[in-house]
């Protein structure tokens, strides 16, 4: 059987969407256009958060955010070819078979280009926010265990039915059918060593964690003795990492900006804790210490993803560092 090749090698999450700069009547547009220039420089993925307050250590409650499904699907009809994808879905904020049913209508928008991002929730102040329930964290994760077996029945089965403790589907219709055979792909975000790796290992296509490179290697180690416990072939998970990078055309410039963007951080306390910053030839060599520890991809956020030119450099410098890591599945 053919080892599927990674589908994400390069991913940019978008974690603001204000730019003081623009009016707040192209706030869309704004972010329109960083997707777009992520295309254009080789990024093969973007993402946006699956937040309606903005989180902790990004910036303040008050800032605007968009609903991921419905930013996904305008930008879908802004690109050509990136996947898109939310980093990650809250199991807890949708209905599981509504949730199938946006992520379907996504792939056939963007002409199969969608991804399900999906992880357990952990904001519980958002949740308190909007008046959703906020489960303990076992709970949560039987949830997401039902939510991954409802999704990837309704991908590829006509009328199926499911019966779960907390969630369940009766004979739900899905169509139109994703363009994608099989469906999107699900990724499964966190590292949880006991259940959320397990899970990765049992129903994802890929997964995506967090930490430095000692870290990704103990939780890569753990997936792999989770695949061999349920038979499955660990090749065939595409093994992502989430982290912040600043890059600028000179080292002197990339510590400017972390000093601007993120004056409590030091240099050596930002690439202690797994921030990426530096030059291109820097964050290159930086970003190829992650791969060399098993990844098969890597996504980021950028402080200063409204500079355009920043984007465009960071996604020209790491396509290429990153382009023997694999093709994209759909060429």
């Amino acid at each position: 059987m053919t080892t599927p090749v990674p589908f994400i090698r390069l991913g940019l999450q978008i974690p603001r969407f204000e730019d003081p700069s623009e009016p707040r009547d192209q706030l869309f547009e704004h972010v329109a256009d960083i997707a777009r220039t992520a295309e254009e420089s080789g990024f093969d993925s973007v993402w946006v958060m699956d937040h309606f307050l903005q989180i902790p250590n990004v910036g303040p409650k008050q800032e605007p955010m968009f609903e991921a499904y419905t930013l996904l699907g305008a930008l879908a009809a802004r690109t050509a070819r990136v996947r898109l994808g939310a980093m990650v879905t809250g199991v807890t904020y949708r209905s599981p078979g509504i949730l199938a049913k946006q992520v379907t209508t996504l792939d056939v928008i963007s002409g199969g280009r969608a991804v399900l991002g999906i992880g357990a929730a952990w904001y519980d102040d958002e949740h308190k926010a909007l008046g959703v329930d906020f489960p303990p964290a076992g709970e949560r994760l039987d949830r997401l265990e039902e939510a991954l077996q409802i999704c990837r029945l309704m991908f590829t089965e006509d009328a199926p039915s499911f019966e779960g403790r907390y969630s369940r589907i009766h004979e739900a219709i899905n169509l139109p059918r994703p363009i994608q055979p099989g469906g999107p792909p699900i990724l499964i975000g966190g590292g949880g060593e006991r259940r959320t790796l397990r899970l990765v290992a049992m129903y994802a296509d890929a997964c995506n964690i967090f930490g430095d490179v000692p870290t990704v290697r103990r939780k890569l180690d753990v997936l792999e003795r989770h695949c061999e416990s349920v038979g499955r072939d660990p090749a065939s998970i595409t093994k992502t990492r989430l982290g912040t990078l600043l890059v600028s055309p000179t080292n002197e410039g990339a510590e400017r900006e972390l000093a601007r963007l993120l004056p409590q951080v030091t240099r050596d306390g930002a690439v202690s804790s797994g921030i990426i910053v530096g030059d291109p030839d820097e964050v290159v060599q930086q970003a190829q210490e992650y791969l060399d520890a098993g990844l098969d991809g890597l996504v980021f956020n950028m402080p200063n993803v409204h500079d355009l030119a920043a984007v465009s450099l960071a996604g020209t410098a790491l396509s290429v560092a990153i382009a023997g890591v694999g093709k994209r599945v759909d060429g």
